[in-house]
């Protein structure tokens, strides 16, 4: 269920908060569109967190080290990247106003971005709002094999660790069922909403790279109980 709203220029970082705490988020028909609509699914996309699956092909790739990874440090760029047309997806939902209320939510501290470099070039990575103990993941882009998955696993991560109860991709594809994703009904996604809404919960943890090799494994560990 969706509704338009041709008032695009009242998109600000508060109002797309009070949406998300809402259960609603905004789209754009494509880049080029000036408006924005409301969307309101009747199912929702979720990857509950304690049942976070890594294919086994995917664990060799983390375990060997084949990008770097690193957490708000080229928000822009993936945000940008993220709303380039690509390959079987002519357009876009992330219009400008939709970028600018990002931009300022970043700023804000609320949204985040996980970034995967290979050679000094930035070549995956995905973007997302943080809300109390809920992750509301927006989009991700990949310029090279396995790279917007790496930083997938490294996301799931890093909300395990800070205290995250819900993470919530919006739709299901292809690409996030191999993750684990399901469907949920609208009203039981709320009440997850709502229960994460109230839980403190910290994007930020410093890590030794020992730390994040330990957390990494026990990922596996808990994924290879899941159905491959």
């Amino acid at each position: 269920m969706s509704r338009h709203d041709p008032r695009a220029h009242d998109l600000t970082p508060e109002l797309l908060l009070r949406a998300y705490a809402a259960g609603i988020f905004p789209m754009a028909e494509s880049g080029d569109d000036p408006g924005v609509f409301w969307v309101d699914p009747q199912v929702r996309g979720v990857i509950p967190l304690n049942d976070f699956h890594v294919p086994r092909r995917l664990k060799k790739t983390v375990r060997g080290g084949a990008f770097e990874v690193r957490f708000d440090t080229a928000f822009t760029e993936v945000l940008e990247l993220c709303a380039k047309s690509k390959r079987g997806r002519r357009e876009t939902w992330i219009n400008a106003p939709i970028k600018n209320a990002v931009e300022g939510l970043f700023e804000l501290g609320f949204a985040h971005s996980v970034e995967t470099w290979r050679d000094g070039n930035l070549v995956g990575g995905l973007y997302g709002v943080a809300l109390g103990g809920a992750f509301f993941g927006e989009s991700m882009f990949s310029r090279f094999r396995d790279a917007s998955k790496v930083a997938m696993v490294h996301l799931v991560v890093r909300l395990k660790w800070g205290g995250f109860r819900l993470l919530d991709v919006q739709f299901i594809t292809d690409h996030l069922r191999q993750f684990g994703a399901v469907e949920i009904p609208a009203r039981v996604y709320l009440e997850r909403l709502d229960e994460a809404l109230k839980t403190e919960a910290a994007f930020y943890r410093d890590a030794a790279p020992s730390e994040v090799e330990g957390a990494l494994e026990e990922l596996f560990r808990q994924s290879s109980t899941q159905t491959s």
